[in-house]
């Protein structure tokens, strides 16, 4: 049986947008897979994935790798809180109202931010 594999589009969206791409997402009756990141050129790349119905829909964030923070999305998704205290402690991304959060210590690392580059080179989050 030959599998079947459907392109997934990564769709860019303003940091601003995201709480209320967030509650769209919610209302169409998608979850939230996964909020991912990985540094790029100054700047993270953050991308929250939602699944509804096995398709799945991806917004790419950029924010300053130096300075990163982004509204939580805790207040829809509640679960999300794993997610946002991920990449705090890998990446210093800081979460505005976040509903749970672990100040730093979600993981034990030997170095703060260690998947950030900009952090590591100009000082801690």
């Amino acid at each position: 049986m030959e599998k079947k594999y459907l392109i997934q589009d990564i769709e860019p969206a303003a940091a601003q947008d995201l709480l209320a791409l967030a509650q769209d997402e919610k209302a169409e009756g998608r979850r939230l897979c996964q909020i991912c990141a990985t540094a790029a050129e100054g700047s993270l790349e953050i991308l929250y994935t939602f699944e509804k119905d096995n398709l799945l829909k991806n917004y790419k964030v950029l924010v300053d790798a130096g300075a990163p923070e982004l509204q939580s999305v805790t207040a829809i998704y509640p679960y999300a809180f794993i997610y946002e205290n991920e990449l705090h402690d890998l990446f210093g991304v800081k979460f505005r109202n976040l509903s749970l959060d672990y100040g730093g210590t979600f993981f034990r690392i030997a170095e703060k931010t260690p998947w950030n580059p900009a952090l590591k080179e100009g000082g801690e989050s």
